[in-house]
This record gives C-alpha cells, structure tokens and sequence, in this order.
C-alpha cells in the first residue's frame, strides 16, 4: 500500500480508560462491543502482561483504571492478581464490572468480595439491562448487590434504570428481548440506545440496524469522505490480555501495546493507517478491488461497512495483519 505524507498517526497519551481480562464470558450479548461469549478460549489476561500493560498506561499519563472483560470473575485468581498489581504500581482501580453470572450464594459471594476487597478492590460495577437477562437470572444480579452491601463494598449499577423493569419478570429465570417487547412495546430495543450509553461497534451494530434503520452502502461512502480521527480517541481506551490496544473504540483493530507512544509504521499497521487517513472510502476501494469483496445493500453506518471489510478480509481471505486482531474477535461477532 502506498502513503502519502500526512499526519502521522501517534498516540502518546491516555485519558481514561482499562484492562479487559478475557474475551471468554457466560453470555452473548446482543449488545456487546468485543463480541464476547462463551465460544472464545478460556483465555485469562496473565501477572506479566498486566505488568506491562498498565506500566504503559501509566507512562502515557493515566494513573486509574477499570476491569472488564468478558467476565472478569471467571478467574478468581488471576483478578485478584490484577488488583494486586495495579496497586503494587500506584495505579488506582476506579471498580471492576461483572454481569454477577458467578454467584451462587450470599456466604460465597461475600467470601469473594471480602477477598478482593482485602487487596485494594474498592467498587463493583454490577450490569444491569435487558440483554444481561436474556442470559442470567436476576437474582444472581440482587445477590452481588446484597452481598456487595454485607462487606462494605461500593456498588456501581449500570444502569439502576432498569431494575423494576427486569424485577417485574421472574427473577429464577432469563427473558428475550422479545418478552420485554411484549410488556414495555415493541419499540423497547429501539428505545434503549436513548436511555444509556451503547456504543454502536462489534455485536451491536447487527442487533440495532434492524431497528434504527439502515443506509445504502454508496451513501454512506459518499457521506464519509475523510480520515476516521475518532482512532486517536483516548477518552475510553482499553488494552486486552494480548497487549493490545483497541483504537477508538474500534474492536477488532489493534495496536501492540509497545508500539504505543510511538509513530505507527504503515507497513505493520495498513489498515489503521488507510482507516485513519482515507477513511472508509479508502478501505473500501482498496477491498473491493483486491480483495473480491462485495457489500450487503444497506448498512447502519460507517463502522458496520467497516467491519463488514475487515471481516471478510480476516475470515473469507485469511488475511493476517498485526491491525487485525484478535481473530476470534470477527469469529464470534
């Protein structure tokens, strides 16, 4: 691929932003950015790459954190290492989030809490919202909660809005969202994007394209000419167990973490580098063109085209690159 001289592409600071643990999880949530579920690899971020990974963050001026995941509660341990670690460095952990799939009951749950409350964790983000419960039962959701309020943890609820809506069902059992359509209207899915923050990427552009409507593929080529700068975004970054660092957001695209802070080389990362200086036009023409791609009709935007490219490149062309990555991201999407 040919460059020409433009702004470099380089980021060398950090806002805000966390560690995600694992991509393996109990649910498949419509919703979800990194296409988490339970097909990935039982695959745990390890002590050495949480080193180096906030090491990095740190150096790049951000001294706090998140966990996610996947479901960081999958392994006990090696979260309970995460904290430890991230203590040990001075870097300050603002909560841990989890969908509470693990409880079993209250004595248990309150022995894990107190475990890692023990060690530095502070606050339990706890997901609540109708694509959590088409997975896990409710009560798993008030027992974290109960539990969490036993040892004197702080609770995060994400989002507090939708409990009585999730509590009016039975709580022993998970409801679709075709249930919630049926008792709060069928514009509920449409609706939920304007009552809390969803970022529409990885397995949330199929779920709400259906419903908020799409545009031809020429239109939406037409009214995106420029660079994608949303790349150099740093307001809500994350780095995986692999090193990497997803950039603005954009999973399935990846930057090795010691390569952050430095001007990228357009050679190991082409399609960030295409993506960030000619937009999806430029990505677009060049897959189109060299690699056989032929587009759906319509799509909900920019980054559903996107990825639609890059999935056809990663998975129908087995192409590798070190901007694609990880694989089993388009796998599960």
């Amino acid at each position: 691929m040919m460059f020409r001289s433009r702004r470099k592409f380089l980021i060398d600071r950090l806002d805000s932003g966390g560690l995600i643990t694992n991509y393996y999880c109990t649910s498949k949530c419509g919703h979800c950015l990194y296409a988490c579920s339970p097909a990935w690899d039982k695959e745990y971020i390890d002590a050495q790459t949480t080193e180096q990974n906030i090491l990095k963050i740190k150096n790049l001026g951000c001294h706090s954190i998140h966990i996610g995941g996947g479901e960081p509660f999958l392994n006990l341990n090696g979260l309970r290492v995460v904290v430890e670690t991230a203590r040990a460095l001075g870097v300050h952990i603002e909560y841990v989030e989890t969908n509470s799939s693990w409880y079993r009951d209250k004595d248990s749950a309150c022995q894990v809490l107190s475990t890692l409350k023990d060690v530095g964790l502070s606050t339990l983000l706890i997901s609540i919202s109708p694509f959590h419960n088409e997975h896990i039962p409710f009560y798993k959701v008030k027992g974290v909660i109960e539990a969490c309020q036993a040892v004197g943890m702080k609770v995060f609820p994400w989002i507090f809005d939708f409990f009585g809506e999730i509590d009016a069902f039975d709580d022993k059992d998970t409801h679709n969202m075709k249930e919630y359509q049926s008792r709060y209207g069928g514009d509920y899915l449409r609706r939920l994007p304007t009552r809390y923050w969803i970022h529409f990427g990885g397995r949330a552009l199929k779920t709400f394209a259906r419903v908020l409507g799409t545009k031809r593929c020429q239109e939406i080529l037409s009214s995106n000419k420029g660079g994608c700068r949303e790349l150099l975004n740093v307001d809500h970054f994350h780095f995986d167990l692999f090193g990497n660092f997803i950039p603005g957001l954009c999973s399935g695209l990846s930057i090795h973490r010691n390569h952050m802070g430095h001007e990228l080389s357009p050679e190991e990362y082409p399609i960030v580098h295409m993506l960030f200086h000619d937009g999806i036009r430029g990505l677009f023409d060049l897959i189109s063109s060299k690699y056989e791609f032929k587009p759906s009709d319509d799509y909900m935007s920019k980054c559903h085209l996107c990825l639609d490219l890059r999935r056809h490149v990663v998975l129908d062309q087995g192409m590798t690159s070190r901007d694609l990555q990880p694989r089993a991201f388009y796998e599960n999407v």
